[in-house]
């Protein structure tokens, strides 16, 4: 796998420092619309190529992924562009702003013969699979829980005037897109899709949601999700069942550790090796690319659509409007 990068946020630094520990996955190229920023990044990660033109990275024929970690509302640009010229797409969450974006990219992706992935950590994590493994130990499950708050660093000059992306319709950000989603991937990866989907949140003046509590209803139990971005609280997932409970430490996105309890018993479970959370995420995609394991990939895709649906059906039960809706 060779990688061209799009963007330089913390967040493409995290993945390349997952890149390392992979086998025969590297980074080959860097895009930025600044010559500078691609530069610092470039040479930190001793990457010789750089580019400020998106057409020029996507002729270069040592790159066959397109890593993409833009603002939100321009994931689907990026990939679908990268799909039409023949690259396969890492595409950081939330996957796209609206289902038809999705849906398009799925549908290319299938057409050309190409891969496309969700670069959404949880599903990958060793503990998240234990956490799967576990569930059916818990009797009935009859309560879910969720709860991934996270006081934002541009929330205080979003209160001043300073619309950021994170807070900015047109970019399709807010804390169900930029946090929540989290969760949402955590719920629907262990139990599919919910019934019923609602969405209670607080609305900003311009319209974005700060904070808020998805209610998924299932057939035989309830979960809420939980996320904001203008507040904090110990992150945590617990599943309540007729037997006993499984506590998550920690956020979805990172599967810390977690506990199983049965009756007086509880045992703390942590198989993860590597600090970085995105290293497993990298490898699944290594060994999908390397060893043609459709299978895998398809149901990949299946959950990342899954997962678009309803966070899209949240949304629009609290009324918030991208400037995606309206393309």
């Amino acid at each position: 796998m060779k990688i061209g990068t799009i963007g330089t946020g913390v967040i493409v630094e995290e993945f390349l420092n997952a890149v390392k520990e992979v086998e025969n996955v590297e980074c080959t190229a860097v895009y930025s619309r600044k010559e500078e920023t691609a530069r610092v990044l470039a040479d930190k990660y001793n990457v010789k190529q750089i580019y400020t033109d998106y057409d020029a990275l996507l002729k270069d024929e040592n790159v066959n992924f397109i890593y993409i970690a833009s603002p939100n509302s321009m994931h689907y640009k990026y990939a679908l562009k990268a799909l039409q010229n023949g690259k396969n797409v890492i595409c950081e969450k939330p996957f796209t702003s609206t289902v038809e974006e999705a849906e398009t990219l799925i549908d290319l992706a299938k057409e050309k013969n190409l891969l496309l992935f969700e670069a959404i950590t949880t599903l990958h994590l060793p503990n998240y699979n234990k956490i799967k493994e576990q569930i059916e130990s818990l009797g009935e499950l009859k309560l879910v829980q969720c709860n991934y708050s996270q006081y934002s660093s541009r929330y205080d000059k979003f209160l001043a005037g300073e619309v950021a992306n994170a807070f900015n319709p047109a970019f399709s950000g807010g804390a169900l897109a930029d946090i929540n989603i989290y969760n949402l991937h955590f719920v629907t990866g262990l139990f599919g899709k919910a019934k019923e989907v609602k969405y209670v949140a607080n609305i900003a003046e311009n319209g974005i949601d700060t904070s808020g509590i998805v209610t998924l209803r299932y057939d035989d139990f309830v979960c809420e999700c939980v996320g904001a971005k203008d507040s904090n609280s110990p992150s945590f997932a617990i599943i309540q069942g007729t037997k006993g409970y499984i506590k998550l430490n920690g956020p979805a996105n990172q599967c810390l550790s977690f506990e199983f309890g049965i009756g007086n018993k509880v045992e703390t479970y942590n198989e993860q090796k590597f600090s970085n959370r995105m290293v497993y995420e990298v490898t699944d995609f290594a060994n999908i690319y390397h060893n043609n394991d459709l299978k895998k990939y398809h149901e990949l895709l299946e959950h990342s659509l899954s997962v678009v649906e309803i966070a899209v059906m949240a949304r629009k039960d609290a009324g918030i409007v991208f400037a995606a809706d309206n393309k």
